[in-house]
């Protein structure tokens, strides 16, 4: 198993190893030595989520408030999707910047994006599957949101799907209502950099 931090600090992008013959595959989809070793501290898992989405539908980008926020170990079992992490931390050296890893049911990689940053992603096919496992549990009260389709954010959505057919993407009405960076910035919702790292302090 294989961590490689992305151009966001604080996630990562999960390779591991798979063993195949012609049973199938067999794989360890999370490990909490390389784990910790890679991040600096446990994942205390407090939720599993999982959601199926048609080809084309975004969801994203949400964020919770922190403390204690909501990290979040992500990975497709079935179809692919192009998931994405969103820095929204307030003061932070890469305010703004996004990255992505495509997680599909081939290499069968994960990402792990820590609290306080914002989380998407794309579905490329019909019925892909994502499992969610959440270091907090669902709190209506404290979930946020920012458009997907932020223009100061920018991020370079998928426009054909995994079998080559051009996507049109679908977002909540939640979604498509969500404000952008900069609104949600004025509003004072995001999170700040500063008491983001903080709170990881505690965690280790």
């Amino acid at each position: 198993m294989q961590f490689r931090e992305l151009s966001v600090p604080g996630s990562w992008e999960i390779t591991p190893r798979l063993f195949g013959d012609p049973r199938g595959v067999f794989l360890e989809a999370f490990k909490e030595g390389p784990f910790v070793e890679a991040v600096g501290h446990p994942l205390d898992l407090k939720q599993a989520n999982s959601s199926v989405s048609a080809a084309g539908v975004v969801r994203g980008i949400h964020y919770a408030d922190v403390p204690p926020s909501q990290a979040k170990y992500v990975m497709c079992p079935r179809g692919a999707v192009l998931d994405v992490v969103v820095d929204i931390r307030v003061g932070s050296p890469t305010f703004g910047r996004w990255d992505s890893v495509l997680l599909d049911d081939v290499d069968r990689r994960a990402i792990y994006i820590s609290e306080g940053l914002g989380h998407a992603f794309c579905s490329l096919e019909d019925g892909s599957t994502v499992v969610y496992l959440c270091s907090a549990p669902y709190a209506p009260g404290r979930e946020h949101g920012v458009n997907p389709t932020c223009e100061t954010v920018g991020i370079e959505w998928p426009t054909t799907g995994r079998d080559g057919r051009p996507l049109e993407l679908l977002l909540s009405e939640k979604d498509t209502a969500a404000p952008g960076l900069r609104q949600a910035q004025e509003q004072g919702l995001l999170p700040r950099y500063a008491e983001v790292q903080d709170f990881l302090a505690t965690l280790r």
